[in-house]
């Protein structure tokens, strides 16, 4: 999924960080939803804008995405099986302990949000972004987390649904109506429509690539200020955000070496190394905010959210220093 900003390998590891467009509007969204959030009658017709926005989002993926780059990339299933199922297989029950250890000190959707956030696929822009960096086989990253997003789609809300059991959405007609109308059938018609607007996308892809960017923090915007209207400031105190952030850490430790040692068991040279890192090790917010206001109610939605927005923003700090050092051959 798009939505992390792409940045040339030339530049600064610390620019990746302070600067990422993605980073900003996702602070800018969570401050406006945190002054001016939406509320009564003015809900409805937001949620309705981050629905549009949603399946845009989608459809734009759909175009842009080359069904002949899938079907090339899946040549290399020495690296993508093993990594898929550490991505939806062990990062989803990892998130899952995190849940149940967070049950403890944090509101019991904060808690939950962590095995959502296990549930989720790799970013897409921002892992092949850090992999160019690092010297990794760009390539190979692309693929990779483009592949992860698309099964993603189907398999990410089934898969939460199971592990989370009540304490999670049910999956029934009407919610799986819903995901098929939001994310799956856009997807399906970028894809259908790839010969009659292509061109446009490739032609137009710093356009395309706000308007991913805008419909991410719209979703984050009408997630979040259902999470202030319920009082995420005064129901989260100091020793839970000290919680939240200490599990958040925890969870990058285990991706990112996670990620690692996993390209290291597969004995994969060094650049599809690197690209499994990046592409393992992320979490992709491009995916989780849209799935999460299609799956939960807004002031739900919110909260679950609160461990992948920490987590997205720690990624980019943690992502920016790893791909500097892994360039200088540490």
């Amino acid at each position: 999924m798009a939505g992390d900003g792409q940045v040339g390998s030339t530049m600064p590891a610390r620019l990746l960080t302070v600067f990422d467009p993605m980073v900003r509007l996702l602070l800018l969204a969570i401050l406006l939803a945190s002054v001016l959030p939406v509320t009564g009658e003015g809900r409805g017709i937001a949620q309705g804008v981050s629905n549009a926005a949603v399946f845009l989002l989608f459809f734009l993926n759909g175009l842009r995405l080359p069904r002949s780059e899938v079907l090339s990339g899946l040549g290399n299933l020495r690296m993508l099986l093993p990594l898929a199922l550490w991505c939806f297989g062990g990062m989803a029950l990892a998130g899952w302990g995190l849940s149940l250890a967070g049950a403890a000190i944090l509101p019991p959707l904060v808690a939950l949000g962590f095995l959502y956030l296990g549930i989720l696929p790799s970013t897409v822009q921002s892992a092949t972004a850090y992999c160019s960096l690092a010297h990794g086989n760009v390539a190979a990253s692309v693929v990779a987390a483009a592949l992860l997003n698309i099964l993603g789609v189907f398999v990410s809300a089934p898969l939460f649904a199971v592990l989370a059991g009540s304490a999670g959405p049910g999956l029934d007609l009407a919610a799986l109506g819903k995901i098929g109308l939001t994310l799956l059938l856009p997807f399906a018609l970028g894809q259908q429509l790839q010969g009659v607007a292509g061109r446009f996308v490739r032609e137009n892809r710093r356009l395309v690539t706000w308007l991913d960017r805008f419909a991410i923090a719209t979703a984050v915007y009408v997630a979040f200020s259902g999470a202030v209207e319920q009082g995420v400031w005064g129901r989260i105190d100091v020793p839970a955000w000290a919680g939240l952030l200490g599990l958040v850490g925890i969870f990058l430790a285990i991706g990112f070496a996670g990620a690692w040692l996993l390209g290291g068991l597969l004995s994969l040279q060094r650049g599809d190394r690197i690209a499994t890192l990046f592409s393992g090790g992320q979490k992709s917010i491009a995916m989780g905010a849209p799935l999460a206001v299609v799956l939960f109610p807004a002031e739900q939605a919110g909260l679950v959210l609160l461990p992948l927005i920490t987590y997205h923003l720690l990624q980019m700090v943690v992502s920016a220093p790893l791909a500097s050092r892994l360039a200088r051959g540490g």
